[in-house]
């Protein structure tokens, strides 16, 4: 629904009502007043999946498939790299990516979860933060006990936060175990957390599964009781239309990363199968290794001119949809659907401004589809976050921008002395 010439009035975190401009300023008597006039104000945008420590890996290793890219180059790369200041680092880069492209809100899977958990609570920055499970040690855990000790220990120091909530973020079933899947379906169900995971990325992924275990990815989950409305796949490229059926009676919710799987040559989501099968579909950048950026306005055009060539139908994947995929369909696949995605009365306060004025955009026949055909990131002016403006006309507020690329760059100095 596009409303015109109406105002959002906020107190503290959250949106108290939607009204014409007319009858708020007769019934306001606003503390601020931020006038909006050529914009449009949407909810803030909700990045479903990301690695945002890997902005710091951004264009190091491109034009490469999948396992080749992660096993050859990022694997061998974080071991040497990963720790406490390179999550942080790569964090807070990442924040002031978003923010200036009108994200409010990411769903994060990768290492050190209780520093991105700090690093986004000190930017005021809405996240879930992932807790990660794999079968191999790393910086993070040396053993599958410990993954359990320490995600659970993230888990209770963020309980209750009104910006960051937590996952079980096993990477993928080609890199978790039975007996772990089994472990992270009894805890998601006694602290009703969501599961997000890598799922059916790719066919040798698929082929993989039914060698080894006689299914494939989707059927070996179903089995271990991990099918349901807690569950996040991303990625999902390979997904049978059967197994389109079960997601959709299941309540999963598919994240699509369309520019991460383009470039990746990994396949092709059927988003529009999901989407009319009544499937939650929502929408991630991926990291910025394999993306090479966090351009969510980039990632609805992408999704919607894809899902039209994949489905062989101009209709599919509307403008009106794919919108909805990257705020409420995206807040409802990772647990925050009665908070933000909307903006309406009692959800907090998460908003978007975009400047429409513009030679990209005008003249302006139907403001979503320019939104998605036609806007820039460059076009956000102002972004707030829980009732807290974050970028003010482009700029962005409370934050050291020059120090954290001066780390950023300094991280990229050490990494490419040591590839």
């Amino acid at each position: 629904m596009v409303l015109e010439d109406h105002a959002v009035a906020v107190d503290g975190d959250s949106i108290v009502e939607v009204l014409p401009v007319a009858e708020a300023a007769a019934k306001y008597a606003p503390r601020e007043r931020v006038p909006l006039a050529e914009h449009v104000l949407i909810p803030g945008l909700v990045n479903a999946h990301t690695h945002n420590p890997m902005t710091l890996m951004r264009g190091l290793a491109d034009d490469l498939p999948l396992m080749t890219w992660l096993q050859q180059h990022i694997w061998p790369v974080e071991g040497k790299v990963i720790g406490v200041d390179f999550v942080r680092a790569g964090v807070e880069l990442a924040i002031a990516e978003m923010l200036r492209g009108g994200t409010t809100c990411c769903s994060e899977l990768y290492f050190f979860p209780d520093v991105q958990a700090a690093a986004y609570k000190g930017h005021g920055f809405r996240a879930v933060a992932g807790l990660p499970i794999v079968e191999f040690p790393t910086a993070w855990a040396g053993s599958r006990d410990e993954y359990f000790e320490r995600a659970l220990a993230v888990h209770d120091a963020w309980r209750g936060d009104a910006l960051i909530s937590t996952a079980f973020a096993p990477h993928a079933p080609y890199t978790v175990a039975d007996a772990s899947f089994e472990r992270i379906r009894t805890l998601s169900d006694q602290l009703d957390i969501p599961v997000h995971l890598h799922l059916m990325e790719t066919a040798q992924e698929v082929e993989d599964s039914k060698r080894e275990h006689g299914l494939r990815p989707l059927q070996r989950l179903q089995k271990l009781g991990l099918v349901n409305d807690r569950l996040i796949a991303v990625h999902m490229t390979q997904v049978s239309d059967a197994e389109v059926t079960v997601c959709a009676d299941a309540g999963v919710s598919v994240v699509h990363c369309p520019e991460s799987n383009l470039k990746l040559a990994s396949g092709f989501c059927p988003a529009e199968k999901l989407r009319r099968a009544g499937v939650n579909v929502a929408l991630g950048t991926d990291g910025c290794a394999s993306n090479n950026d966090l351009d969510m306005f980039g990632e609805l055009r992408t999704a919607a001119l894809l899902a039209k060539g994949v489905a062989n139908d101009a209709a599919a994947f509307d403008a009106a949809f794919v919108l909805r995929a990257a705020t409420l369909n995206g807040a409802r696949a990772i647990g925050c659907g009665d908070k933000i995605g909307s903006i309406e009365t009692g959800k907090r306060a998460d908003l978007t401004a975009v400047h429409m004025d513009e030679v990209e955009t005008q003249p302006l026949y139907n403001v979503v589809s320019q939104l998605v055909y036609a806007v820039s990131r460059r076009q956000v002016s102002d972004v707030w976050i829980n009732g807290q403006r974050k970028l003010d006309a482009g700029v962005l507020v409370d934050f050291d921008l020059a120090g954290v690329l001066d780390k950023a760059r300094r991280w990229g100095e050490r990494i490419a002395s040591i590839r």
